[in-house]
C-alpha cells in the first residue's frame, strides 16, 4: 500500500457560552467555531500486521491508544468494514498543545476523512460527524471545518456565512489551562455576561469582520484564576497592536486577534514573536469537506 499525506486544521471559537451542566455530568454549550490554515501535517506509512502506532516530532505525545489519531484509525476500520491493517501515523505538530485550539481532536478527524478517501469507504460527512463524535466533542468541527454554530457538547452543527478572510494572530502563553479546572470552576459561578451569538451568526451574513470582531466573547474569561493573568495581558496587547477584537479560544490557553489591515498583523506578529515562542499568524479558511 503507498503513503497517505493529509492536513489536519486548527480551530478557533469566535464566541463561546457554557449554557448548563446536563443530567449526564457534560455541559452544554454554544459556540461559533472558525477553521484556520494553521496546520498539523500527517503522514501515514501502512505495514504488515494490525498494528497502529502513532510518531510525532513532540516526544511527550502518546504513541498508542491514548493518541487520538490512532484511536480515529481503529474506530474507521471498526466501523466502515474495511478490512484492518497496520500503519504507522506520522504527525508534525505545528498547533500547540492544550491551547484550546483542537490540535490532537483534528488529528483525529484528518485520519478519519484521509482512510475514508483511501480506502474508497464511501461514508458521508454526516457519517464521519457521527463516528467523530465518538472519540471528543471538537471531532464533528473537525471533520469539515469552516465556519460553524455547535450546540450540544459541540456536536449539533450549523452551517454558517463563511467568515470573511481576514488574519489570525495567535499567541500562546507557556503553560496549560485544565479544562476540567475551568469547568468546575464556571459551575460554581454566576456569569454576569454571555456572547450575543445571535448577533455573531448575523454579522457573519453580513460579512463583516468588524461585527463578528465586536461579538468575540468567551464566557471561561470571566472565571479564569488570578494565575493565568497573562491571558488578559496578551489580549490587551493584540487590541493595542491593531487587533478589531481578541479573545482566549476554548478553554484557553491560546489567545486570538482578528486584522483587517495585513500591516498591522504583520507588526504584531513579529512584536509577541519576540516573547512567546508558540506565536502564529494564519488565516481563517472555509469548509475543506
Amino acid at each position: 500500500m503507498g503513503d497517505i499525506s493529509v492536513r489536519a486544521y486548527a480551530k478557533i471559537n469566535l464566541c463561546l457560552d457554557v449554557v448548563r451542566k446536563m443530567e449526564n455530568g457534560y455541559h452544554e454549550i454554544a459556540t461559533v467555531m472558525q477553521s484556520i490554515d494553521l496546520c498539523d501535517d500527517i503522514d501515514i506509512a501502512f505495514s504488515d500486521g494490525f498494528s497502529i502506532t502513532a510518531e510525532s516530532n513532540l516526544h511527550y505525545l502518546p504513541r498508542g491508544d491514548k493518541n487520538i489519531a490512532v484511536r480515529a484509525a481503529k474506530l474507521f476500520f471498526e466501523a466502515s468494514g474495511t478490512p484492518p491493517c497496520g500503519c504507522v501515523i506520522k504527525i508534525k505538530k505545528r498547533i500547540p498543545v492544550c491551547a484550546g485550539m483542537a490540535g490532537g481532536s483534528t488529528d483525529g478527524a484528518a485520519v478519519l476523512r484521509a482512510f475514508n478517501d483511501y480506502f474508497s469507504a464511501g461514508l458521508e460527512r454526516k457519517q464521519l460527524e457521527e463516528l467523530a463524535e465518538k472519540l471528543g466533542s471538537d471531532l464533528p468541527f473537525c471533520v469539515a471545518g469552516g465556519t460553524a454554530l455547535c450546540k450540544g457538547r459541540g456536536e449539533i452543527m450549523t452551517d454558517l456565512t463563511p467568515m470573511p478572510k481576514c488574519r489570525v494572530l495567535i499567541c500562546k502563553p507557556p503553560f496549560p489551562i485544565s479544562t476540567a479546572e475551568l469547568f468546575s470552576v464556571i459551575d460554581g459561578s454566576v456569569l454576569k455576561c454571555r456572547p450575543d451569538v445571535e448577533g455573531m451568526v448575523k454579522a457573519l451574513e453580513q460579512g463583516s469582520v468588524a461585527g463578528v470582531a465586536r461579538r468575540m466573547y468567551n464566557v471561561f474569561e470571566d472565571v479564569l484564576p488570578q494565575k493565568y493573568s497573562e491571558i488578559w495581558s496578551i489580549k490587551s496587547r493584540l487590541l493595542d497592536s491593531g487587533a478589531l477584537g481578541a479573545s482566549m479560544t476554548g478553554t484557553g490557553s491560546a489567545v486570538f486577534g482578528l486584522y483587517d489591515d495585513e500591516e498591522a498583523a504583520e507588526k504584531a506578529f513579529a512584536m509577541l514573536k519576540k516573547q512567546y515562542e508558540e506565536c502564529f499568524l494564519a488565516d481563517t479558511m472555509e469548509k475543506y469537506v
